[in-house]
Order: C-alpha cells, then sequence, then structure tokens
C-alpha cells in the first residue's frame, strides 16, 4: 500500500474506534449540548467529536510535519475550553490570533515577509470563525471540511497531501456518527481545529517553490466558510447586535425554516464546496483556459449557497425579501 493510502486506512479506523470513546467521555465529564432557544435538537448531544477527529487525523500529521500539530493542538484546546467554560469573546479572538501566529511559524510562505504574516494570522481567524459558524446543522460542518481536505490532497503533494487524506479520511468516519440525526457534535473544539487544519493546508500553498495558481485555487476551497463569516458580521451589524452573539439566522437556518429538509440543506453546501473543489483544481492547472472568469464563477457559487436562506443580509427579525 502507499503512503497516502495507509494514511487513509488508518485515519478512517482510528476516527470510527475514537468517536463512540469521546462520545462515552463527553457523557461522562458533561460536556454535552443541552436544548436551548439556539439549540433546536430534542435531547443533550456529546460534544468532543473534535477530539475524535484528532486522533484520526494524527496519523497523517505526524508522518510529515509534526510540527504543525502545534496549531492544530492549541486550536483542539481552545475550543474544547470554550465548550466547557463558554470563553468571552475577547479570550477567543486572542486565541485564536495566537494559533495564527504559530501557523506563521511552522509554515512559511514566500509572500513578502509582514505583510504575508499578517495575512496568515487573518485567514487563520477567518476559518476558526468561519467553520465554527457552518457547524450548525448535523453533518454541515463535518461533510464541508471533508470536501475540502478532500480537494487539498488532490491540489497539493507531499507532508500537506499527507495531513489533507488524514482529515479527510477522519471526517468521514466522524461522518458516521454526525449525519442526520447527529449522535455527536464536533462542538467548538473540532470546528476550530478544523479551522486551523484548513489554515494550514492555505498556508502551505502558498509555500516556497508552490506555483502561483496554486495558491489562488487553495483560496476558493476556503470560500464557504469565508463567504458564512462576511454574511454573519453583515447582518449583524444591520441589525445591530453584537458580532458574537449567537443566533439562528444563517443561510442554512433561513432554508431550514422554508421547509427545506436539514440532510438536504447540509447536502447541498457540500455539493457545493465539491463543485469548488473541482473548479480549484482547474483553476491550479498551468496554463489553464480563462482562470480568472472560472474563479469568479466559483466565487458566484459560494455566495449563492451562503445566501440561499433568502435576504441573508437582511436585520435578525426581518423578513428577507
Amino acid at each position: 500500500m502507499t503512503t497516502v493510502a495507509v494514511v487513509a486506512v488508518a485515519a478512517l479506523a482510528l476516527s470510527l474506534v475514537a468517536t463512540p470513546l469521546a462520545m462515552a467521555l463527553a457523557r461522562r465529564t458533561g460536556i454535552l449540548d443541552h436544548p436551548g432557544p439556539l439549540k433546536p435538537h430534542a435531547a443533550p448531544v456529546p460534544y468532543l467529536g473534535g477530539v475524535a477527529v484528532f486522533v484520526g487525523a494524527m496519523p497523517g500529521v505526524v508522518i510529515g510535519r509534526p510540527v504543525v500539530l502545534a496549531p492544530l493542538a492549541m486550536a483542539l484546546a481552545l475550543g474544547v475550553a470554550d465548550d466547557v467554560s463558554h470563553l468571552p469573546p475577547w479570550f477567543r479572538l486572542a486565541g485564536a490570533t495566537v494559533i495564527g501566529v504559530v501557523v506563521v511559524a511552522v509554515v512559511p510562505t514566500h509572500l513578502a515577509s509582514a505583510l504575508g504574516a499578517l495575512l496568515v494570522v487573518a485567514v487563520t481567524v477567518l476559518l476558526i470563525n468561519g467553520v465554527n459558524l457552518l457547524d450548525g446543522l448535523d453533518a454541515l460542518a463535518a461533510g464541508v471540511t471533508a470536501a475540502a481536505c478532500g480537494a487539498f490532497a488532490l491540489l497539493l503533494h507531499g507532508a500537506t497531501r499527507d495531513m489533507a487524506v488524514a482529515f479527510a479520511f477522519s471526517l468521514v468516519g466522524f461522518l458516521a456518527y454526525n449525519r442526520p440525526p447527529a449522535r455527536v457534535y464536533l462542538g467548538d473544539g473540532g470546528a476550530y481545529l478544523l479551522g486551523a487544519a484548513l489554515a494550514v493546508m492555505v498556508a502551505r500553498a502558498w509555500a516556497p517553490g508552490v506555483r502561483y495558481p496554486v495558491g489562488v485555487a487553495s483560496l476558493l476551497l476556503v470560500a464557504l466558510p469565508s463567504a458564512e463569516v462576511a454574511f454573519t458580521v453583515v447582518r449583524r451589524l444591520r441589525g445591530r447586535r453584537a458580532l458574537a452573539e449567537g443566533d439562528r439566522g444563517h443561510s442554512y437556518d433561513r432554508l431550514v425554516a422554508r421547509g427545506v429538509p436539514a440532510g438536504v440543506v447540509s447536502l447541498v453546501y457540500i455539493t457545493a464546496q465539491v463543485v469548488l473543489g473541482g473548479v480549484a483544481l482547474v483553476v491550479s492547472v498551468p496554463r489553464s483556459v480563462i482562470p480568472a472568469v472560472t474563479a469568479a464563477v466559483a466565487v458566484a457559487v459560494a455566495l449563492t449557497v451562503a445566501g440561499a436562506g433568502g435576504g441573508v443580509l437582511t436585520p435578525e427579525g426581518e423578513a428577507g425579501p
């Protein structure tokens, strides 16, 4: 078996075993997502799914660039702490920023030093929050991220490919328990972990020696979580709500409110991510035909899906068009 195949099999097997163990640990320690005004499920659901995903992805990370474990472990720890203690927004933002700085330290890029560092930190903070915002329906964040990691595995090479494969197959194993109706959630720990993992892959796409079109293509693979952040910020500002205040006004929430089954909504998002992955691979090909136009089409797909709830820029409490 090739290294990639070994990583895939190991990640899938570890995730399938680790997820029920994480569920049991969450129940024993009381780390549960309880029903509430913003929680539509009927009974408490275990968190700590992110721990299982981390365990599953470990082989692919360790055999490649084990130094990348630092920002990934930090992201998981920050998120689990938030699941347990509901950390204040400023602390979460500071933590995400520190994680971004660590990504800069362990993943060199060929961008101008100061500007490149700032961009990597900003992308890390953006994606940690973006995946967290997408984590509102069963299988949504995990499915979208698995599709993105699959595309990264085709786009990149070497250690980063191993990491992408590991996360993709670890998430497939997790989805066996997270598919509707979900028996376990990623929790903030899992969402922050996946956001940090995507940030590492984007940074690796801009590493020295990697062709410029590959870096551009990598941005398409994170368009959905990025768009979700943008729409959420604009919607909450227009509604004069605190940026850190949760709501059920996300595009996927509005689709569900209009009668679309939650599982179908998640599938639509995952399909859109697969389309973005295909377009990203086209854009990354040397001398590809009109890559700028293709990229624009892909971004339009992401924005359309993110805005499909209807009137996503409408302040909460007002009807969309």
